[in-house]
């Protein structure tokens, strides 16, 4: 009988000891469009998103992260396009997702290039329309609408929702970067603020950086000849040092807890 009970225990102690030892780490999932990951990421056209530099900051020995923006995605087109159901699937209690929209919901809504624009503000309102892209009828909803369902979507699965306010373009009126504090950048706070999750104004922080820096330096060091949205490597990397700012900075976030002694 002692003989059982030592073996037992024994058996629990070990048990115990290997769930501690192989115990998955979290996962911090992003989504979000090109300026969070550039299809051009390896460099060939100078483009890069600020995701792609985020892990250089965290401590990814007990931190996995997972970049799954795409370029020309709207808080809407992720969703419709089945992107996020297939994360939702996969996630645990414990994991994090960071999101980041708005660059490209303001485009048409049922145009035959895109198809990716959602309603402006955060309400109930919706449209009915065809979809040229996808060949089917649609239900349009508010960009908040979107933001919501990823928000509660993840809080249902245990998981840690972060809302971000879209990185500013390139864009300068009397040496003051403009803010996205008027449109979507306001309605992903009031979307975390109903929700409950955490709001990060990356928008802010980063308007602020390129203001310190100036306008013709950050013009030639942080973005590209193509366009005024799509960030240099440098200008990636400014990002992903702003939101780590964030992050830090945000109270009752965490994820701070995995970020790089270096």
């Amino acid at each position: 009988m002692h003989t059982l009970k030592r073996l037992f225990l024994f058996a629990l102690v070990l048990t115990v000891a290997l769930a501690a030892r192989y115990k998955v780490k979290p996962t911090l999932y992003l989504i979000g469009d090109s300026t969070v990951k550039n299809g051009s990421d390896n460099g060939d056209k100078g483009l890069w998103g600020w995701g792609h530099f985020l892990p250089e900051f965290f401590d990814t020995t007990r931190l996995h992260i997972e970049n799954h923006a795409i370029g020309g995605r709207s808080s809407r087109t992720f969703q419709t396009e089945g992107r996020w159901e297939k994360i939702v699937a996969r996630l645990q209690p414990g994991d994090y997702v960071l999101m980041q929209f708005g660059h490209n919901d303001a485009g048409a809504l049922d145009d035959t290039a895109r198809s990716r624009g959602s309603i402006r503000g955060i309400g109930e309102e919706t449209q009915d329309i065809y979809n040229p892209i996808q060949k089917r009828p649609e239900t349009v909803h508010t960009y908040g609408w979107y933001m919501k369902k990823y928000i509660t979507e993840a809080q249902a699965k245990g998981v840690i929702p972060v809302v971000l306010s879209l990185v500013p373009r390139n864009n300068w009126k009397d040496g003051k970067v403009t803010r996205a504090s008027s449109d979507y950048g306001l309605w992903a706070k009031q979307v975390a603020e109903q929700t409950g999750a955490t709001f990060i104004d990356l928008n802010e922080i980063v308007a602020k950086h390129y203001e310190e820096t100036g306008q013709e330096k950050v013009s030639k060091q942080h973005f590209t000849e193509i366009d005024h949205t799509h960030t240099s490597l440098e200008g990636a990397r400014l990002n992903a040092t702003s939101l780590v700012e964030g992050i830090k900075a945000a109270k009752g976030l965490k994820l701070d807890q995995f970020l790089s002694k270096k």
